[in-house]
């Protein structure tokens, strides 16, 4: 692995945990819906500023919508549980093999992570 790169034993070995900011709601159907707010661009911010507005004022809220199998992940994630024993589980619940398992849920973490609902640690 280059420099900042990290092997997958080692991505495995973390442990997900959920961010605080959001706001967790189950529908009848068992799915997870998440509220979480989207991050203001510091150029809008300043411009907004100018016009009196507050920095509550900026605070957008997104919804995202998880399906079974997203949920059912969601759930996984309680900040004790390794990426890798997550995959176990999933893969045990779901009747998949380890490979399509290891694939939705590092998908799934991969995509969180990145609209900063999940963090590793």
């Amino acid at each position: 692995p280059g420099a900042g790169r990290m092997t997958r034993p080692e991505a495995l070995a973390y442990k997900p945990v959920k961010s605080p900011q959001i706001t967790e709601t189950r529908l009848e159907t068992g799915e997870v819906v998440l509220e979480y707010p989207l991050a203001v661009r510091p150029l809008v911010a300043a411009v907004a500023r100018r016009l009196g507005k507050s920095q509550d004022d900026l605070i957008q809220m997104k919804k995202l919508q998880l399906d079974v199998l997203g949920t059912s992940v969601w759930d996984l994630v309680d900040g004790k549980r390794s990426v890798r024993r997550m995959i176990h589980i999933f893969a045990e619940t779901h009747r998949l093999d380890k490979k399509e398992a290891g694939v939705s849920v590092t998908q799934f973490i991969r995509e969180l992570g990145q609209r900063g609902l999940l963090g590793l640690r």
